[in-house]
Order: structure tokens, then C-alpha cells, then sequence
């Protein structure tokens, strides 16, 4: 691997050194294209291909162009040094290599690097008449914020006599979002939010399809169909139960408020309200999949039936009605939001700045419309490179090869021939995740086969250096059937999908510690099934737990990346890397999104980490004014402009700059009246007389602080607006030493960062035109309420801590250790988001939830492209490890429709492997169940994996493509589908799992299970305040007293943590039933019972019947709510209720019907239902019993009857087979038996009822 010929030493050779040929460069991960990009662009100046002023080079992102220009530094650098100390300079090839070299490195400075918005700029301003801007344009940075005022002014007159669209819009009470759930958006923000969506892609202006609405005449006759049915569903005999009617009242409500509206204006029916409430009504899911009820009969006459089919036909209508609806509203405000546009474009034109895609359209007219200056640029720029080209949108795209074109002539990019040798592209489709940026692995693929037609060679680099071969296999083994050309949808030409080139290996496997680990969620269940909520409730503690274990205990080492030495002639060398133990800032947590819905998904991961004192640095977070410190320079801000606030005067000095304590706040102004900066008492050092305002020097030495908080924030509010607003800022936290108590908290470097950043955001308020303290308070607060301003980046050199970030930020960069966070969030959005058809110049987008006609027609198409958009971002996710990929999952099977479910394939083993993994290498002693609980205390699962090291082996295919859950078209999720899946490799070949040892050389790759039960995972630690940097204490402070004031911290610590591990420590041992059991099972000691062994009682049915964990609580329910004397129809009717709020398929519901109508027959069944007459029946009762040991044991007895003298105690099971675990589900119901004999007095026996 690490020696020998790479695999693709031949393209790389090509790309060095066959300089006259333009070439297209398709670098996977980690593949060192840089380094290709850096070495071809020196090569190029060596042989005096072009000057340095010649050439072009064009990144992704700022931080990449500076990297680029600093690598080619380097670069030329490193190619002086080799020139200098070797050859014959009298050799006239040699020694034009030399002055050529030389000449770069004079004239760097001059070499066009960077951004397309950067160059764009350039070429403007150099050609500012032709292209007809302000020659003295500034690059507008607060775009958001001087639209945010275009918008607001056009509201303002619009309001007064709004337009059909707006008007609509603005009776609309909810959205649809991602997931579909409601928005909590005010009218006015989603109308804003639309028209900056509108705004942001004014270079298609196509009027969107609208075709012919009779609005009124349809709500009308939708009206009456409404207020029929609802009259129908008010003749319900039973208002309180009747679980039919209250799914569908709201239909009833919305009938009633409409006819009572009409009585009072019998001729001015409100038709934007009535479309507000049918709309509102159509999106809300207990009415429109209601349940459906118990009982033939509805009402007095009405039959349930007739009431059910009555409210299928109104959805119906209301369904289409919805979808017709949105669609016209769409389509006017399209047209309508047209003019806050243009309001937004004068602002720019009179203040002389373009924004980002202004300088993208602009630079695009001024190169494809006038020759001169075309001809111009393509005789100055003789070689053109493109980073990232897979990020590239159609206008940059038509910027760039209209420049490298070999015909002067040519305005067409479609048809433009590179010159030869002009242009080098290089771009990896697999990582295309910036749809949402205009950038589409479509648009590159139109480059790709239009270059490739006319000439440029496309060639592929596969050698990855980044990844342990493992890692690698792993990633080839989940997205090579999921990009291939070949198979399924991901070939779908509306859909279309990178063209998947497998990582060849370079290092070497890593001995005696896992490569992959697969973290188990402890708590993945909600009360009956895995729950999203349960996941994201209990996965942030086990990651936090284990980084903390593996920084702290593990003893595992990593790849690190050491700086480049410099020799005696200050030559750099070749960046180099070592192993190192594990660290914190070797740590990176993945996510998809930062927030849902409003809620911080991060918040969480960070708790974790801080509990366990792990320094982090949350990297571009969303959340930036929920957090504490943020809000109190908000709340102190808000007390400076306004002295009469006393709220905010309140909560700034209860809050961290002055920490007043609340009894000290509470007295003052009982004493004094109210907090005012400008009326402290004279008793106090102010000048405010105050009746009875004396103080004694008891009370003086407790309120003083306050007044000298006060005096404080009185003189920053005389002198607000006579300095910068960030002075005023410095001057709070120098005065109360603000940067200490910040820094001192966890996460205190990130909270010190978020306050500086403040400083900052002051700063660009004002030099975009903020004039008043005030306006810059009042933006504080407009963001705050709408959620705006990411978290301040702190990733500076040698910063120390985890890092956490999203997907999107973390492309292009590496990190030895990579975990996968957030499993829920979902693989892609099920509603589409825009389409485009550039022919037309047309782009349909989805505004404020709204779809106009065109984007439904293609909705299918552009939901499948999101999807593969979703696939190749979590192989950019996986891509980003070097020696440890940690990934979570449910032990008990894989989390449908989540964006890891990609990688479910590839680290679930087969199911008859999943009870018998090796031991893990370099890892604690593990137990034998990945769930730390289930509902009802039940046990592991013949599926469940269980804890250990499996192999995976690498096998030879047809390279067919997988079909995943979530990919439309796959057959239904049951446990045994998953089974198939799982065990069945990529290619449809059957998966071996093998021994281990010795696996280092062979084909294949390890996967560690984790076990969330190891006591090396500490759970549930809470976060503590502690003295975390003493060195800022001690700066004023002399060392003797710092030292006396540590001693007595750390004992005063020393004695609250041996208090709190005694207060740890349980008085009573609490184990569940099957706890118990398994224990007993395991130490080969019986249940303790006189009474005889279980009878066993096996019933006959399907054996092709759903199974699983979700089919077994499904049969649960319905056995401990039927009536045991229930029908077979009434059994159907319980099961498909409760088989709606399990989220069962119709094949279980039926089969639990089945099962449990079989059950209801048995004759122990009709004994119970004899005994319940007697009233000696229990049903899914809670019994307690305390061992001898002292141990309480809890549990939950199925079914419990008195019968001749003897407790009957029934314990249901669902199991195919009983073998598996037969043991302890004998000594399970044994317990049972035991507990309820305990407590009755009377004797039980056990039955064990497999149904």
C-alpha cells in the first residue's frame, strides 16, 4: 500500500507534465489534488508556459484562495531550491527553468487567486463603462439587511391596498416545511423570506404557470360539501370518546365559523379566510388520516361507515383544493414581489454596490456581450485552473470557458473548444452538495460531456492518502452501488448521479485499535417502538461519553499532520505526519443541520461535552443569540439605550457582567423604588433624594455594587452615540472584567468568542451606514427574533477542542477522527424545492411553502435529485476521517429513512451473525446487548447486534445497485425485509462474516460494535462549574493569596465530589424482571418458586406472519385493551387503532387481529374471561417483590385470573421460535408467577403462551 507504484502514477504523471493539453481532473477524497493543481501550475510557470500575471485560478472559498497562493509559495519555492542545487546551470533549458522560477516567486503577488466573486470584482472594476456599474463599486456584504429595508418600505405602501397574492399570503396561518410541519413564521417573515428566495434567483425571470382559478365559485361549492358532512359528523352519539369525531371536529369548527361569518354578512363572505381555514384544515393530520372508532354504529341512524366514507370524499377535495390553492398564490406573488425587487436593486444603485450575484451577472454580460473585452481577457489569461469545479454554477461555468475559449468569436459557452493546454478543471461529483448554491452535479456533467466532446481528456485520481484502508473499503462498499451508472435510480437521467470511482488504498492498516466504530444509542425507544425523539434524547450523551473516554482512557493513537521544517537556506520541506495520542482537537462531531424547526440540535452534543470538560468549538452555529452570554450583552445593550427599561436593567446586573445577587435586587428596590441608571440614592454615592433613604453601613456595603452598576450603565448611555458602538461594548467588559467570568465557564473560549463577535457585528453596522446606538440595539433584537447570525468561528491555529460542524463546512478538510451525529435528521426533503429549466429561463420555486404548477409537474424528478444529493453528502461526511470513523445506530436494527442510511449496509452484519462477534482489539471488555433498555424490561433480540468486533468481507459483484429503504420503490421495512437486506452484500451476492484474526493483509474491513452498557461509558454526567483557567485569575492578584484561595477551592471540591459520588451510590438495587431473569439464567440458578415449571402453550398460525419488535408490541396492545369476549371484528377494530399509533403496516395489523382473535379462543383465554365476571381478572398489571438480597425487582404481568383457588399468570410472547431464549423467558414468567403469589397470599402458576 504505502510503497510501491500508486495506482494512478500514470494520470498523475499526465497531469505534470503534459502542459499543452487541457484536462479534466476527477479527484476523489482525499486524493492530494492540491498538491496535483499546485505542482502542474508551477510546471507551467517553470517551462515559461505562462507568467504568474498570466494566470488565473479560481477557488471555492477565500480561506481556500489564500491556502492555494500560500501552497504555490511553497511550491515554487521548493522547485528553486531543487534547481539551484542541482543540474548544470550552463545548460540554457536549466537555467531558463531557474529565471523563471525566480520571476514567480519576484511577482506572486500579481498571480490571480481566488474566489469567482473576487475575480468577477476585478474584471469589473477594470471594465466598469462597458459593463455599465459605478466605477467605484463597493461589494455589498449586508445584502440581507439592505433588501430586509427594500422589502420593509414596499410593505409599508403596499399594505394600504395590498394586491390579490399578498393578500392571500397574508391571511395564511401555517406552512408546510421540511417534514412538513407547521411553520411558526409570522405572515409578514414568509413573505419576506419568499420574495428574498425570488430575489435570489432574478436571473430567471419566466412568469411561473397559472392557470384558470374560479377561487370563490370553487370555495363555495367546497363550503357546502363541508358544512353536509359537517352536519353528519354532529349527530355522533358519544362527543366525549368517539374517537371518529374528535379526529374530524375541526372540520366541524371550521364549518360552524364559516356559516356563523355568513349570518353576520350574509353578503360579503370572507373567501381569503375561508381559503386560510380549508388550507389550514387539508394540512392537518388528525383530520385528514382520523381514526376511525369502535362500533358499527356512528349515531342515532348514521352508521360509522357512511361517516368514514362521507369524510374520504371531502379530503379529497380538500387535498386537490390545497394543491390547486398554493400553486395559483404561488404564481401571483411571483409576479407581485416583483417590485420590493426592484426597490432593492435602487437602494444598490444609489449607495454604488453590487452583491454576489450582481457581480456573477454582470461580469457574465460584460465577457459574453462584448468581444473587445473578451478577446482582451482571453489574450491576458493564458491558463485558467478550477478548483472544486463540482461547486461551480452555470453562470460561473459560462464565465470561465467563454475566457478559455480558442475562438475569440464564440459569445455561446455551450459551444466553446478550450485552446490546448488553457484550461485544467478539477472537481470530485461525488462531493456536489451545494444544490442549494445554484451548484448541481447536473450542470457538471453538461461541462464534463461537452468538454469531452470537444477534445479535453478526462482523467481520474483514485490513490486516496487520507483514510486507513477500512475506512476506505467501507465508503467503496456503501456508495459505489448507490452511484453507479448502471443500476436503479441512481441512473435516472432526470435524476442524475455521480459516477461512483472507487478510493484505491496508500497507507497501511493501524494494528491493536478499531478503525470503525459503530456507537449504539442506549436509550433508542419511546414507549413502545424507536422514537426519533428517544435517539435524540440519549445519542448526545453516549458521544460525549465516549470522546471523553477516548481522549482520556483509550491509549489510541492518530495520524497528525506536522508543519513543513525549513532547512539552513530557509527552504520548506514536504509536510509530514506522525502519530499522536488522541486529543480533543482531533475530534470532529458531523451534523447534517444545526437546527430543527428552531431547536439547537447541537445544544445537547455540547452539554455532553462540557459535563465532561472537553473543550470544543462549535464551528458556524445557527443558535448565536440563544445562547447565555449573547443574551446578556443584548439585555445590557438594551439597558444602555434604554435607562427607563427596568427590565432589562434588572436583567443586566442579575446577569454574568455584574452577577448581582436577587436578595440584593429585591432589597434595593424595596428600599429605593425602582432601578433607574440616572436616579441612584444619594445615600448610595448618587445624586437622587429619597425619602427614608437611609442607609446604614450594613446595607450600604451590600447595595453598593448595584449603584456602581448603575453609575456604569448611566455613562455609557451619555456617551453612546458620541463613540463607535464596539467602544461602548469594550468598555462594559473592561469595566467589569467580563472576559475572566466568561472564559472561566465551559466552553468559555467559544463564549468569549460570541462576545467579541458583538464587537464585530457593531462594527459592520456601522460601516454599512448604521448612524445611532439604537438602530444597531434594534438590529440585535430583529435577529434574535428571527432566528439570524451563526456562532463566532474560533478555528484558529493551535486552537484546542472538539470540533463540531455541519457537513457543508467541514468539505475539504480532514480529521483523524470523524463522528456522525444527529442520525434523525432526515436523508432529504420529501416536497421539492425548485425547478429549472434554463431554456426557458425559468425557475420554479417553492415560496413560503407555496409550489406553483411548474415545480408539481417535475416534483418527482427534483424530490429524486434531492435525494442523490443526500447520498453524496453522507459520503462526504464518511470521507472526512483518517484513522477512526464513529458511526451511531440502533442496536436493535437500522433507523428508517435517516441521512446515515447509506452506511445501514455496511455496518449491520447479517442476522444470523449479529449474536456472535470476536473480540474487539484495543477496546474494554464488552457485554452481550447494545441497548441499555427496551419497554416492558424485554431482552436482546436473535437481531439485535451485539457487542464486538465483525468482519466484513470484500466480494466480487455485477455492480448492480442496491436499493435502499429509503428510496422510492422499496418493498416494506419489516424485520425480515431488513434481515434480507442486511445479509445480502451490495452486488446481491450473500455477505460472509469471518474470523478476524489475522486480518490486517486480507480483503475486507473490521467494524467494532460498541456496548452502551460498559461501564467505560459513563452516562448521564452533569455539567459543574469549575476554575478551568486560574492563570487569568492571578494576572493583578499576588501568588501567595491566589494560592491560599486555589487550596481552599479544591478542598471545598475534593469534599463535593466525594458527596456527590456518595449521593451517587443507590440505598436500593432495582432490576427489572427480565433483568433478573437473565441473571439467574446466566449464573445457572432457577427461579426460587414452589410452584411447578411454566406450562408451555404454543399456538398454530401463519409462519410467514410479521414478526419483530413493533408486530410484538402491536399484539401486546391489542391483548390489554380487547374485551376477551370480543368478536373477531371488534379484535380487527382494536388492532388497526392501535396499529395507527405504532405506525404498523396493514399486513401487521391484520396479522395481530388474527393472533390475537386465535389467542381470545384458547381455552385459557375463556377462563380468564370467566374470572373477569368475579371480578379476579388483571390485565397488563405492575408488580413489585423485594429479593432477599434487598434487590427490588419490578415488572408488568400480561394477564393475571383467579381460577378454583389458583392464580393463573399468563406471559404472552411473540417469538417464532421459543429456543432462543426459552430459558429466560421460563424463568421470566416463573417470577411473575412468584411475585403475584407474594402479593395475593394465594398460589400461582406460570404459563407461557408463545401466539
Amino acid at each position: 500500500m504505502a510503497e510501491g507504484v500508486l495506482v494512478d502514477a500514470a494520470e498523475r504523471e499526465r497531469i505534470r507534465s503534459s502542459l499543452d493539453e487541457s484536462l479534466l481532473v476527477e479527484a476523489a477524497a482525499g486524493t492530494g489534488k492540491t498538491s496535483e493543481l499546485v505542482t502542474r501550475i508551477v510546471n507551467v510557470l517553470a517551462t515559461g508556459g505562462a507568467r504568474v500575471d498570466q494566470m488565473l485560478a479560481v477557488t471555492f472559498t477565500e480561506k481556500a484562495a489564500g491556502e492555494l497562493k500560500l501552497r504555490l509559495r511553497e511550491g515554487l519555492e521548493r522547485a528553486r531550491h531543487e534547481l539551484t542545487g542541482s543540474g548544470d546551470r550552463r545548460d540554457n533549458d536549466h537555467a531558463a527553468r531557474l529565471r523563471n522560477i525566480e520571476h514567480a516567486i519576484a511577482h506572486l503577488e500579481e498571480a490571480q487567486v481566488s474566489t469567482i466573486h473576487g475575480f468577477c470584482a476585478d474584471l469589473l472594476h477594470e471594465r466598469p463603462v462597458e459593463a455599465g456599474v459605478d466605477p467605484q463599486f463597493d461589494v455589498l456584504a449586508e445584502a440581507e439587511r439592505t433588501f430586509g429595508q427594500a422589502f420593509d418600505a414596499w410593505l409599508q405602501q403596499t399594505l394600504a391596498d395590498p394586491p390579490d397574492g399578498v393578500r392571500r399570503a397574508l391571511r395564511r396561518r401555517s406552512t408546510g416545511g421540511f417534514g412538513e410541519q407547521a411553520s411558526t413564521e409570522r405572515p409578514t417573515e414568509r413573505l419576506k423570506k419568499a420574495a428574498t428566495d425570488l430575489t435570489e434567483w432574478r436571473d430567471f425571470p419566466a412568469p411561473w404557470r397559472r392557470e384558470t382559478f374560479e377561487r370563490k365559485a370553487i370555495i363555495d361549492q367546497i363550503v357546502a360539501h363541508l358544512i353536509d358532512f359537517a352536519e353528519l359528523v354532529d349527530q355522533v352519539s358519544n362527543r366525549r370518546s368517539d374517537r371518529l369525531y374528535l379526529d374530524v371536529r375541526p372540520g366541524l369548527l371550521v364549518a360552524r365559523a364559516i356559516r356563523t361569518h355568513d349570518e353576520l354578512r350574509p353578503r360579503r363572505r370572507d373567501y381569503d379566510g375561508i381559503e386560510a381555514s380549508l388550507v389550514e384544515l387539508a394540512a392537518n393530520r388528525n383530520f385528514i388520516n382520523p381514526r376511525k372508532g369502535a362500533g358499527a354504529q356512528y349515531g342515532d341512524g348514521v352508521s360509522r361507515a357512511t361517516v368514514v366514507e362521507q369524510h374520504r370524499k371531502i379530503v379529497d377535495v380538500l387535498r386537490n383544493f390545497h394543491r390547486v390553492a398554493d400553486a395559483d398564490l404561488a404564481a401571483l406573488l411571483q409576479g407581485e414581489l416583483r417590485a420590493p425587487m426592484e426597490t432593492y436593486a435602487a437602494l444598490k444603485r444609489d449607495a454604488g454596490r453590487l452583491d454576489f450575484l450582481d457581480l456573477l451577472l454582470e461580469a457574465r454580460d460584460l465577457v459574453r456581450d462584448h468581444d473587445d473585452v473578451r478577446e482582451d481577457f482571453q489574450r491576458r489569461f493564458t491558463r485558467i485552473f478550477v478548483d472544486e469545479f463540482q461547486d461551480t454554477d452555470p453562470l460561473q461555468a459560462e464565465i470561465l470557458l467563454l475566457l478559455a475559449a480558442d475562438d475569440p468569436a464564440e459569445r455561446d459557452w455551450r459551444r466553446v473548444r478550450p485552446a490546448p493546454g488553457k484550461l485544467f478543471i478539477v472537481g470530485d461529483p461525488k462531493q456536489s452538495i451545494y444544490r442549494f448554491r445554484r451548484a448541481d452535479v447536473g450542470v457538471y456533467q453538461q461541462v464534463k460531456t461537452q468538454l469531452q466532446d470537444r477534445g479535453v481528456a478526462v482523467v481520474a485520481l483514485t490513490t486516496s492518502f487520507r483514510a486507513v484502508p477500512s475506512i476506505q473499503r467501507l465508503i467503496n462498499r456503501a456508495f459505489a452501488p448507490l452511484m453507479s451508472r448502471g443500476g436503479g435510480q441512481a441512473a435516472a437521467p432526470e435524476s442524475p448521479q455521480a459516477e461512483y470511482v472507487p478510493l484505491s488504498p496508500h497507507r497501511n492498516e493501524v494494528d491493536g485499535q478499531p478503525s470503525i466504530v459503530v456507537l449504539p444509542v442506549p436509550h433508542p425507544y419511546g414507549m413502545r417502538r424507536v422514537a426519533a425523539s428517544a435517539i435524540e434524547r440519549s445519542l448526545p450523551d453516549a458521544v460525549g461519553a465516549f470522546v471523553s473516554w477516548l481522549v482520556t482512557e483509550s491509549g489510541w493513537q492518530v495520524t497528525e499532520r506536522l508543519p513543513p521544517s525549513e532547512d539552513e537556506n530557509g527552504t520548506a520541506s514536504v509536510q509530514t505526519s506522525g502519530r499522536v495520542a488522541v486529543a480533543a482537537r482531533h475530534v470532529c462531531l458531523l451534523f447534517r443541520r444545526f437546527e430543527s424547526f428552531g431547536t439547537d440540535m447541537t445544544r445537547a452534543y455540547v452539554n455532553a461535552l462540557e459535563a465532561r470538560e472537553l473543550p470544543h468549538l462549535l464551528v458556524g452555529g445557527r443558535t448565536f443569540h440563544d445562547r447565555e452570554e449573547v443574551m446578556t450583552m443584548r439585555a445590557a445593550l438594551a439597558a444602555v439605550e434604554y435607562p427607563d427599561d427596568e427590565l432589562s436593567i434588572f436583567a443586566t446586573l442579575r446577569g454574568s457582567l455584574f452577577a448581582v445577587e436577587d436578595a440584593a435586587l429585591l432589597e434595593y428596590h424595596h428600599r429605593f423604588g425602582r432601578l433607574h441608571p440616572f436616579r441612584i440614592p444619594a445615600a448610595l454615592g448618587g445624586g437622587d433624594q429619597v425619602d427614608d433613604a437611609s442607609v446604614d453601613t450594613t446595607e450600604r456595603g451590600r447595595l453598593a455594587s448595584i449603584a456602581t452598576a448603575l453609575a456604569v450603565l448611566r455613562d455609557a448611555h451619555r456617551h453612546r452615540n458620541d463613540v463607535p458602538v464596539a467602544e461602548t461594548i469594550g468598555r462594559l467588559l473592561e469595566t467589569t472584567r467580563a472576559h475572566a467570568g466568561f472564559v472561566m465557564r465551559p466552553g468559555g473560549e467559544q463564549a468569549l468568542a460570541n462576545v467579541m463577535q458583538i464587537a464585530e457585528m457593531a462594527r459592520r453596522y456601522e460601516a454599512s451606514g448604521g448612524l445611532s446606538f439604537r438602530g444597531f440595539v434594534e438590529q440585535l433584537e430583529d435577529q434574535a427574533v428571527a432566528g439570524q447570525a451563526g456562532e463566532a468561528p474560533i478555528l484558529e491555529e493551535g486552537s484546542d477542542g472538539v470540533r463540531i460542524m455541519t457537513v457543508h463546512r467541514a468539505k475539504g478538510l480532514e480529521f483523524p477522527v470523524v463522528v456522525l451525529a444527529d442520525p434523525t435528521c432526515k436523508l432529504h426533503r420529501k416536497t421539492a424545492g425548485r425547478f429549472i429549466d434554463a431554456n426557458r429561463g425559468l425557475c420554479a420555486l417553492r415560496i413560503a411553502g407555496w409550489s406553483p404548477l411548474d415545480l408539481l409537474d417535475h416534483e418527482d424528478v427534483e424530490v429524486a435529485r434531492d435525494r442523490q444529493e443526500g447520498i453524496r453528502l453522507a459520503y462526504v461526511a464518511a470521507t472526512r476521517a483518517r484513522d477512526l470513523l464513529v458511526v451511531p445506530a440502533v442496536g436493535d436494527g437500522p433507523f428508517q429513512d435517516g441521512w446515515l442510511g447509506p452506511l445501514d449496509d455496511v455496518i449491520y452484519p447479517p442476522v444470523a451473525t449479529r449474536r456472535d462477534p470476536s473480540p474487539a482489539p484495543g477496546c474494554p471488555p464488552f457485554g452481550r446487548d447494545s441497548v441499555v433498555d427496551r419497554p416492558d424490561g424485554d431482552p436482546a433480540r436473535p437481531d439485535t447486534v451485539a457487542p464486538g468486533q465483525y468482519w466484513f468481507a470484500d466480494d466480487a459483484g455485477t455492480g448492480k445497485a442496491k436499493v435502499l429503504p429509503f428510496q422510492t420503490g422499496s418493498p416494506a421495512h419489516s424485520k425480515q425485509s431488513n434481515a434480507a437486506a442486511v445479509s445480502t452484500v451490495r452486488h446481491g451476492s450473500p455477505s460472509t462474516l469471518r474470523p478476524v484474526e489475522g486480518s490486517t493483509d486480507r480483503p475486507g474491513y473490521p467494524v467494532v460494535w460498541w456496548d452502551p452498557n460498559s461501564p467505560t461509558l459513563r452516562l448521564g454526567i452533569e455539567a459543574r462549574f469549575g476554575i478551568r483557567q486560574a492563570e487569568l485569575l492571578s494576572k493583578d492578584t499576588p501568588a501567595p493569596v491566589v494560592e491560599r484561595d486555589l487550596a481552599r477551592y479544591r478542598a471545598w471540591r475534593e469534599r463535593r465530589d466525594r458527596t456527590v459520588l456518595d449521593a451517587a451510590t443507590p440505598s436500593l438495587r432495582v432490576l427489572t424482571v427480565t433483568e433478573l431473569a437473565e441473571q439467574l439464567v446466566a449464573d445457572q440458578v432457577g427461579a426460587a418458586t414452589d410452584g411447578d415449571e411454566p406450562e408451555i402453550v404454543e399456538l398454530a398460525g401463519d409462519p410467514d406472519r410479521p414478526a419483530g419488535r413493533r408486530f410484538g408490541a402491536l399484539v401486546h396492545a391489542v391483548l390489554a385493551v380487547t374485551p376477551l369476549d370480543a368478536a373477531a371484528d371488534q379484535v380487527g377494530e382494536f388492532a388497526g387503532l392501535e396499529g395507527r399509533m405504532l405506525g404498523a403496516t396493514d399486513a401487521e395489523v391484520a396479522a395481530a387481529g388474527a393472533v390475537a382473535t386465535a389467542a381470545l379462543a384458547h381455552p385459557i383465554l375463556e377462563r380468564a374471561r370467566r374470572a373477569v365476571g368475579a371480578g379476579a381478572c388483571r390485565r397488563e398489571t405492575p408488580v413489585t417483590m423485594q429479593a432477599e438480597d434487598g434487590t427490588l425487582v419490578e415488572g408488568v404481568v400480561d394477564l393475571a385470573f383467579h381460577d378454583d383457588g389458583t392464580w393463573v399468570v399468563v406471559d404472552f410472547k411473540t417469538d417464532r421460535e421459543l429456543d432462543v431464549a426459552l430459558d429466560v423467558y421460563r424463568c421470566q414468567v416463573q417470577l411473575y408467577a412468584q411475585m403475584v403469589a407474594r402479593a395475593t397470599g394465594a398460589p400461582a402458576r406460570a404459563v407461557l403462551m408463545r401466539i
